[in-house]
């Protein structure tokens, strides 16, 4: 009885999601812990089953520190972005597109689904630009950082209309084809614009925003976005995460939707109950 109510509960929100679009961006110790890789596989794929169009977009920081450091470097930052110079770049290409993203196709394959790996590079997917960063207005230069220009959803669009779920990587290139890394964030919700989609997921490490009394926040509208980040219950790393979020809606974007990756099951509860699991972002 109780798979029977779980199911005509959920019957409503699959009705309504059929055909949509969903982008995850896929990241954070949900990808670094077999388990849980698995399990957020198999909820994409049986979202696919399901009559709903998941796109992956995946980071990979972790990853590429731990290549960095067996080659003898060591990872530099500034204000949370990573200095890429020329070494640099060739490994977080090799890591994101040679590795994590055909470790993900494979993963869908195995569990039943079909996956097409797309770089941002394949198509010119993401046409992307230097980014630019100024500290105490001086410009400081993160070598192969870029950021969208624009997204081309050609090749997205055949995979998914053949019964693939794209899983791209936040690699881009300028029209001269010099190759930039993206951070996976922006590189998600620029791809979810473009496509219309109906939401967007975060996978993050928390269960979602959390208030001053460290609860979850449920919905979380501009207005309230905009006063938590005043009075400082959105800080550091969250800040922009939510930012991106709201950048995804204003660009069209229905709902975005902060979840732990770690949690089980997180995204099918967020999508197909009542209740919810972690923080909706919406305009109003």
């Amino acid at each position: 009885m109780k798979t029977a109510q779980v199911l005509v509960e959920a019957l409503p929100y699959i009705k309504k999601l059929s055909g949509k679009t969903v982008v995850i961006k896929y990241g954070g110790h949900a990808m670094n812990n077999d388990v849980m890789k698995e399990k957020v596989i198999s909820d994409i794929v049986l979202m696919k089953f399901v009559g709903i169009n998941p796109v992956i977009v995946h980071g990979g920081g972790p990853a590429i520190n731990y290549w960095i450091e067996k080659d003898g470097g060591e990872p530099q930052f500034i204000n949370g972005l990573r200095v890429t110079d020329k070494d640099t770049m060739d490994i977080a290409q090799m890591v994101l597109v040679g590795q994590i993203n055909q470790e993900i196709v494979g993963l869908i394959h195995k569990l039943g689904g079909k996956a097409m790996g797309i770089s941002g590079v394949d198509g010119a997917t993401i046409v992307a630009k230097k980014k630019e960063m100024y500290i105490d207005d001086l410009p400081v230069d993160l070598g192969y950082v870029g950021e969208v220009a624009t997204i081309n959803t050609e090749l997205i669009n055949q995979a998914i209309d053949h019964g693939f779920i794209p899983v791209i990587s936040p690699i881009g290139c300028d029209m001269n084809g010099a190759v930039y890394n993206i951070n996976a964030d922006y590189a998600a919700g620029s791809i979810a614009v473009s496509l219309n989609a109906d939401k967007m997921f975060m996978l993050t490490d928390i269960n979602g925003v959390q208030d001053d009394n460290d609860q979850v926040i449920s919905v979380l509208t501009f207005d309230k976005a905009e006063a938590y980040k005043q009075n400082g219950v959105i800080s550091g790393g969250m800040i922009p995460k939510v930012d991106c979020c709201m950048d995804a809606i204003r660009g069209g974007v229905n709902s975005v939707h902060i979840v732990d990756g770690c949690f089980d099951h997180s995204m099918l509860l967020e999508l197909f109950t009542d209740e919810g699991v972690g923080t909706m972002v919406v305009k109003e």
